[in-house]
């Protein structure tokens, strides 16, 4: 699967709709320099774009599985892709999407909005908050970028991540494992 080719088509439509979006999950994992697997696109979108967002998935060939208020996710038959959007209305989100920043992809050739890795970090903080079996993987994620970016990372917004899910614990474990420990 070219995933290259589909975070393209998908960015320069959202772009020239005027979509407020940044990839996040797998994909932005390896656009801030910590590459791993992934079986889909993951996104922030702002929820006054969902129409938009969902007429142009329906015109390239994508189907509406489910939508919640929090989360929408489609799926392409030809290439048997997901791609899932995490709704942004809370104030929180909504910045996320602010701070977000242009990242080149694919060896250079595309240039894609990006949560900073603070952000990432706050959703999968947030995802092993709602479902404790992606910990394992989510924790891994998590150190992945803390080893890459550790000591540019902003440790007072992953401080409030950390206290909005009660994990303020873990995150004092890793600051002692990354050398932040204040």
């Amino acid at each position: 699967m070219d995933f290259e080719l589909i975070l393209k088509n998908l960015t320069e439509r959202f772009d020239k709709e005027g979509i407020r979006y940044a990839l996040t999950g797998g994909l932005a994992l390896g656009a801030l320099g910590a590459p791993r697997a992934t079986l889909d696109i993951d996104f922030l979108v702002h929820k006054d774009d969902l129409g938009a967002l969902h007429k142009i998935m329906l015109e390239l060939g994508y189907e509406k599985r489910f939508q919640s208020e929090n989360v929408s996710q489609y799926r392409h038959a030809a290439p048997g892709l997901s791609v899932d959007y995490i709704h942004a209305f809370r104030q929180t989100s909504l910045n996320m999407l602010d701070r977000a920043g242009k990242q080149m992809i694919g060896g250079g050739k595309n240039s894609v909005r990006v949560l900073t890795p603070e952000d990432v970090i706050g959703l999968k903080v947030q995802a092993m908050a709602n479902d404790p079996d992606r910990k394992a993987k989510d924790s891994a994620d998590i150190e992945s970028l803390m080893a890459i970016h550790g000591a540019r990372l902003d440790w007072k917004r992953l401080a409030e991540y950390y206290a909005l899910f009660g994990m303020d614990n873990e995150l004092q474990r890793l600051k002692e494992k990354f050398g932040h420990a204040h």
